[in-house]
């Protein structure tokens, strides 16, 4: 018995140990849509070493702001029921090791479909997972994106 508890420790040491070495790289964003105003709006949380490192440059530097919102304009695109929409970016924010980017589409007046394009850090990282959680109107829809799936649609 002594023998099998020390197996099984050993055994359970190396996957604790095997999951400290892995990188996980997710980026995950919140889609709200705002009636009175006709508008999506989105927050994206990314890791801020991932981000710094796909777009090559500090995060503490005053173009950093400029280089991310090219970074999310060239890998997210938008789809309302079959038309592209212009996404206009509204600012980021730096919080230690997160970056929140946000920005908004309008004229949204009624959704039967969302369709995504979502290569955030997918060319940088290979592993990288992207989530994007829809409100619209009391319905929640998620779409998860990865290399060989960088589209994905709902309808609602």
């Amino acid at each position: 018995m002594k023998k099998f508890l020390q197996i099984t420790g050993i055994f359970v040491l190396m996957i604790l140990m095997s999951f400290s070495f892995a990188d996980f790289y997710s980026s995950m964003t919140k889609v709200d849509y705002v009636e009175g105003s006709k508008t999506l709006k989105f927050k994206t949380k990314m890791n801020t070493q991932h981000i710094s490192d796909a777009i090559k440059i500090n995060p503490n530097t005053a173009g950093f702001e400029a280089e991310v919102k090219k970074y999310v304009n060239n890998n997210f695109d938008l789809y309302i029921n079959g038309s592209p929409k212009t996404l206009t970016f509204t600012g980021s924010q730096v919080n230690g090791e997160s970056v929140w980017v946000y920005f908004e589409t309008g004229g949204v007046t009624e959704i039967g479909s969302i369709k995504i394009k979502n290569t955030i850090l997918l060319s940088t990282f290979p592993k990288q997972f992207n989530i994007v959680n829809i409100a619209y109107k009391g319905n929640q829809k998620t779409m998860n994106f990865q290399r060989g799936k960088e589209v994905n649609e709902v309808s609602f």
